[in-house]
């Protein structure tokens, strides 16, 4: 079964002339959106892809009716070929039902493992040079030592949790994460030993 998809980048933009190419190709079913195509949501696009089924072909006027990123097409293309679904440009001159089009369908592969080796290359790279800085991966931490110790020293003096939360810039939860128990006062502290705590964080 051959599936229509046309899209255009506004609402102002017409149709007409898409619809009308894919009606001559034999489209039986057409989608179609009103959208640019750097957005991620693309109804239209979304149904012609859940309809399609394997052996049916999906047809479009370009291929950057597709998307305007190389990295969209590459993984459709995938997509498409993993699911055992044509995809033909009639512009373009692409048909993945013969010999030249299967090539298509080779090179996208192709291009879709390159571009994940260069994102694992450029990761370990940029791993290696911040090791190498001394900077560690992963999310800052939401309490610096400072902090920690801040809080330790206002939780002895009885401060209640949330003041001392709201103190050290934190959430309760986050607060009984770094300092699990430390809700009842351990000691009693100067107000001096709490100012000058504070004052390091």
């Amino acid at each position: 079964m051959l599936i229509g998809y046309a899209r255009v980048s506004t609402l102002d933009q017409n149709l007409d002339a898409q619809l009308e190419a894919l009606r001559e190709a034999g489209c039986e079913r057409i989608f179609s959106d009103k959208v640019s195509g750097v957005s991620a949501d693309r109804p239209g696009l979304a149904q012609a892809l859940d309809f399609a089924r394997e052996g049916d072909t999906v047809v479009v006027w370009k291929l950057d009716r597709l998307g305007r990123s190389m990295k969209g097409l590459v993984d459709l293309a995938a997509d498409l070929e993993r699911r055992q679904v044509e995809l033909r440009s009639i512009t373009d001159g692409i048909d993945t039902r013969g010999a030249a089009g299967r090539f298509f369908f080779h090179v996208m592969a192709a291009l879709a493992v390159m571009e994940r080796d260069l994102i694992r290359e450029r990761t370990a790279a940029g791993l290696k040079a911040a090791r190498k800085a001394g900077r560690v991966g992963g999310r800052p931490r939401a309490m610096t030592p400072a902090k920690v110790e801040a809080a330790r020293v206002l939780l002895a003096a009885s401060t209640p949790p949330r003041d001392v939360a709201r103190a050290v810039g934190v959430s309760v939860a986050t607060l009984y994460r770094y300092l699990p128990g430390k809700g009842s006062a351990e000691s009693a502290v100067s107000t001096e030993s709490v100012d000058k705590v504070v004052d390091k964080s």
